[in-house]
């Protein structure tokens, strides 16, 4: 028989052949499992001398808030800022304890979390591989908001949809030559807003041009970065006459850049951000935008964790068209953007998608 203190959470998994999730669940006796399952799993854990104790039945003691410090202080970002927001709202109705915690790479996560006194983790943000790693190795229960990784519990916004929505908005006000400004395409919530804006295009039988596609340089500062894309994309043989960017912060530094070279927005270049920050409805033009709800993203992550409901999925939450002065074009509204039909791809859309 092994040694309870040298087997771990993850060895009990694999020697079960099923999930962390699943174990997790079957030693603290909780609903979601067939008696056939959780008696497999106590059995393993009984052959190979897996410490129960070290998962404690109940809800959490404490949640452990994860962040990336890369995106700098939480206060002062207009959307984890709100994730966090949610989470602690859920936490506080559960009588379940939050704290914060800001991770680095190369940092000592687990001792770092022992620290905290916690049980279970909320990540926020994206995490580079090794960093997951760390904080998977942590063996505590993880649920993921605005990122995915294989095997855990992921909260996001439908990003794919938003940004088609974006997109089909821009093109059903008759733009002609549509852009698009990204952020590091690694992160999945920026992937996924690519492609939904690429099936836009594919869908209404344009042809992708990568030209009209620009990542932010990382090299720059955030603001800095914002004024460069649009600079290249201004800087086109055909400069664009509408832009879809990724975040609403990326948004306004554009048009802030584009006012100054004397375009009038809508008129001359119509734009459309994502993530509905305060700022997008006081923005000069108030700036159109994708809108989800971001304290629901840290609201149901925390829910889960406090449920015990920890089984690797990707839960996607609503989003919804929101049309301001940016856009703006006759009557086209949020009701049309999302009611219009799919068009049938034309021939240079299909060489396009191969």
């Amino acid at each position: 028989m092994a040694d309870k203190r040298g087997v771990t959470i993850r060895e009990l998994a694999q020697a079960a052949g099923v999930s962390i999730g699943t174990v997790s669940r079957a030693l603290k006796g909780q609903p979601g499992l067939s008696e056939q399952t959780r008696s497999q799993v106590l059995d393993v854990a009984q052959q190979l001398g897996y410490d129960t104790a070290k998962l404690r039945t109940g809800k959490p003691r404490r949640i452990l808030f994860l962040y990336n410090r890369s995106i700098g202080s939480l206060a002062n970002n207009p959307f984890y800022s709100y994730v966090l927001h949610g989470a602690e709202t859920a936490c506080r109705e559960a009588g379940v304890p939050l704290s914060i915690m800001s991770v680095l790479a190369g940092d000592d996560v687990a001792s770092q979390v022992r620290r905290h006194e916690s049980d279970a983790l909320l990540g926020a943000g994206y995490f580079d591989p090794e960093a997951m790693d760390a904080i998977r190795r942590c063996e505590l229960p993880l649920v993921l908001v605005d990122h995915f990784f294989p095997g855990v519990r992921c909260v996001n916004d439908d990003n794919q949809l938003g940004a088609w929505l974006a997109t089909r908005h821009l093109l059903d006000g008759g733009a002609r030559r549509v852009a698009a400004i990204f952020g590091p395409l690694a992160h999945h919530s920026v992937s996924l807003r690519a492609k939904g804006f690429r099936r836009a295009l594919y869908e209404a039988g344009r042809l992708f041009d990568p030209d009209y596609e620009v990542t932010l340089d990382p090299a720059l500062e955030y603001r800095d970065a914002g004024r460069d894309a649009m600079r290249r994309l201004l800087a086109l043989p055909e400069p664009p006459d509408a832009v879809f960017a990724y975040n609403d912060s990326t948004a306004i530094f554009a048009i802030e850049f584009c006012r100054e070279r004397g375009l009038r927005v809508p008129e001359d270049i119509r734009f459309i951000g994502y993530d509905d920050i305060e700022e997008a409805a006081h923005n000069k033009p108030s700036l159109s935008t994708v809108k989800m709800d971001k304290e629901a993203l840290g609201h149901v992550a925390a829910r889960a964790l406090i449920e015990g409901d920890i089984e690797p999925n990707d839960a996607s939450l609503p989003v919804e068209l929101v049309v301001r002065e940016s856009s703006r074009v006759g009557d086209v509204d949020v009701a049309g953007a999302e009611a219009a039909p799919a068009r049938k791809p034309g021939r240079q859309a299909a060489a396009a998608k191969g």
